[in-house]
């Protein structure tokens, strides 16, 4: 067998593969504790929209000042986005306090 034309065949392969595979990026959505029912619809829509893409979503809340005393608002507000686009994605990371921000990460279900 010719190695040349082994090597050729392997190359065209690898080339094949990488074109036809799918980049995942990570989105970030920022909310805040006092967010008003149209912002919060407008930044769901928003996190629809990048899980249909086929991204990761990274979904945060940020608290200022002395808004950190009521961390379970902003988990009260993870946990109904997750509820909401609960048929889209899966809760990759539950909600988690880090530092003045509590963070969730959402990735696309594989509808294969």
């Amino acid at each position: 067998m010719d190695y040349g034309k082994f090597r050729y065949e392997q190359q065209k392969k690898e080339k094949e593969a990488r074109k036809n595979q799918k980049i995942v990026e990570l989105k970030e959505v920022w909310f805040r504790v006092n967010i008003e029912d149209n912002d919060y619809q407008t930044k769901m829509r928003n996190v629809v929209k990048f899980l249909k893409e086929g991204d990761k979503v990274k979904c945060s809340v940020r608290f200022r000042g002395r808004e950190i005393t009521h961390a379970s608002i902003g988990q009260r507000i993870l946990d109904n986005l997750a509820k909401e686009v609960a048929e889209l994605c899966v809760v990759e990371r539950m909600p988690k306090l880090e530092g003045r921000s509590m963070i969730m990460i959402l990735a696309p279900k594989n509808n294969t």
